[in-house]
């Protein structure tokens, strides 16, 4: 995603933010709304991986304390030309990882035990490389910018249901900003996950050299992910597109494509670079 294309996105979620201020408070609630976005956008730049994985309650980790999935990461980070990122695991059974961080020299890749104790080590290793995609693609931070935007959005329009009683108020402007505003946001949310999550599965498949294994992964993650709950995102549902998959799996208001659709694109890429022979043999990199 490049730059022109972050700001507009990221000025498209600001708008609707004054928008839902505009209709809750008028001119002073839109004024209110524009502060608090520019600091939230100045803070999430320079604090996104630790807001992220403050959340989640993430535990770093070294080639010491998980020396089988901290040097997973480092082959796969020196595969992919990336500097290495800080790594962490979540103690929950919710299979799922991420990566964050506001450019490839701040990042960090995340997993939750769960997926660690689910897949296989050429699963796990597949997983993380698609998260290195996203650090290669820089995505990580419009990814923590938007969630974080996102859900101030639907916070705000809450505010208004609960705080919004002066008679003045215009009721159809109220119902627009506690209703419509935080469907747009996540529209252009959605957008925004679902186009790169292609890119992510594209560059994790090269940088693992192993499109079945990230297929398979995407397979397990997928059906797990409906049967465990993950009490981030029922906390702040903005949060799903952090997931390599999101807890619900729904086709029309996912933040991900179908698992469906991204195993096929996986098995097509397949075919194509079998054609042209330009997948090397990676397994034997991964430690055993």
């Amino acid at each position: 995603m490049n730059i022109m294309r972050t700001f507009i996105l990221l000025a498209a979620l600001t708008a609707l933010f004054m928008g839902t201020g505009y209709m809750i408070g008028g001119t002073g609630g839109a004024l209110i709304a524009l502060i608090i976005a520019g600091a939230m956008n100045f803070v999430t730049y320079w604090k996104a991986d630790q807001i992220v994985l403050s959340m989640h309650k993430a535990r770093e980790v070294n080639a010491r304390t998980s020396p089988d999935f901290y040097s997973i990461v480092a082959i796969l980070a020196q595969r992919a030309g990336l500097p290495m990122p800080k790594v962490y695991v979540i103690d929950s059974p919710h299979p799922n990882a991420f990566a964050t961080g506001r450019n490839p020299e701040n990042a960090a890749v995340a997993a939750t035990t769960g997926l660690l104790d689910m897949l296989s080590r050429d699963e796990v290793a597949a997983v993380m490389a698609h998260e290195l995609g996203h650090i290669q693609n820089r995505d990580t931070l419009i990814m923590t910018m938007v969630a974080t935007i996102a859900g101030a959005i639907s916070m705000l329009a809450n505010f208004g249901m609960i705080f919004s009683s002066d008679s003045r108020n215009n009721p159809l402007a109220l119902i627009g900003a506690i209703l419509l505003a935080p469907f747009a946001a996540m529209i252009v949310q959605m957008a925004i996950s679902r186009t790169r999550e292609f890119g992510a599965d594209r560059a994790g498949a090269e940088i693992c050299g192993d499109p079945d294994a990230l297929a398979s992964a995407l397979r397990k993650i997928s059906h797990a992910a409906r049967q465990v709950p993950n009490p981030v995102t029922e906390r702040n549902p903005a949060a799903a597109q952090l997931y390599i998959v999101p807890t619900h799996v729904g086709e029309l208001f996912s933040t991900h494509p179908a698992t469906e659709r991204r195993i096929s694109a996986l098995r097509e890429l397949k075919r194509s670079t079998l054609r042209r022979n330009s997948f090397p043999a990676t397994r034997t990199l991964l430690p055993r």
